[in-house]
């Protein structure tokens, strides 16, 4: 039995990739928008009608197309109104980076329509860089805050949130456009196994390192850094890579011991693993208040 709905409704989209365990906790307090993947010229929705498997093996096919697209605005207006006519007095929506999708701009779209009752956040990330600020928001919601409280703690989260990762190659956010060329050409050339950050630009490399494993390495300890000596939630994100995921995991509680709070671990979706490419592994470090 579920209780009342907060006065303040959350959305987010699902390039969150929250774990099973936080999200089951947000009850009705979230609502997740998808996204849409196109493989081989067959159109679906993420988490609903194509999973990670499918984009991974279509990936290592190599000659299978795989292509993403933003929700349309009348996607989001359908939401948005249906939660104000469900009860809500207000919606924050909360979404991946502007630089990443076209998502955000469709949500800011939808948002004109409902004369100020609906505000839009750019996270300026992806996965749980995105998903902790959601989470935030939706246990400000919970706790009966304004939409001004509500959005305070998305944007306080998604500042104290570092999103990292880990990809094989540079060629699938090259071929999605989410990397110039010219960082990408420089990654085949030299055999560069980057790390990279997504900032307000988008995706960054943040170092350049020469064998996988000295770049897994030093993603725990740039991971470690970020942390400071604050109290910290993680995610690992992987796609079509556990194994290399659970042992990421495994170092980092390690290393954070008990300024560890909470750790969760998630295979990313279709959307984010058509532009990173199997094999790739993130760390999302979240300060805590």
């Amino acid at each position: 039995m579920t209780g009342p709905r907060p006065a303040v409704s959350v959305v987010t989209d699902s390039t969150a990739y929250l774990p099973p365990l936080p999200a089951a906790e947000s009850g009705g307090r979230l609502t997740v928008v998808p996204l849409a993947v196109v493989v081989n010229g067959v159109p679906g929705l993420e988490t609903v009608d194509v999973d990670s498997a499918t984009v991974a093996e279509a990936l290592n096919a190599r000659r299978v197309a795989v292509t993403t697209s933003r929700p349309s605005p009348e996607a989001f207006s359908q939401v948005y109104r249906g939660l104000l006519d469900s009860g809500a007095d207000a919606v924050l929506s909360v979404h991946l980076s502007a630089r990443l999708s076209g998502t955000y701009d469709a949500a800011v779209l939808a948002a004109a329509e409902f004369d100020g009752k609906v505000e839009v956040i750019d996270t300026e990330s992806t996965g749980m860089g995105l998903g902790f600020p959601a989470l935030a928001a939706a246990d400000a919601a919970a706790a009966g805050g304004t939409l001004a409280e509500v959005r305070k703690a998305a944007v306080d989260a998604a500042t104290r949130t570092t999103t990292l990762f880990y990809v094989d190659t540079l060629e699938f956010l090259r071929r999605g456009g989410r990397i110039g060329a010219a960082a990408a050409l420089l990654g085949t050339a030299l055999s560069v196994k980057p790390i990279l950050h997504t900032t307000g630009q988008g995706v960054v490399v943040r170092e350049k390192v020469r064998t996988a494993s000295r770049a897994l390495a030093r993603l725990v300890d740039i991971a470690v850094e970020a942390a400071g000596d604050t109290d910290v939630d993680i995610a690992v994100h992987h796609l079509a890579a556990p194994d290399r995921a659970d042992a990421l995991l495994t170092t980092l509680k390690e290393r954070l011991g008990e300024r560890l709070r909470g750790a969760y671990l998630t295979e990313v979706g279709a959307v984010v693993g058509a532009h990173v490419g199997p094999g790739m592994v993130a760390v999302v470090v979240h300060r805590v208040a």
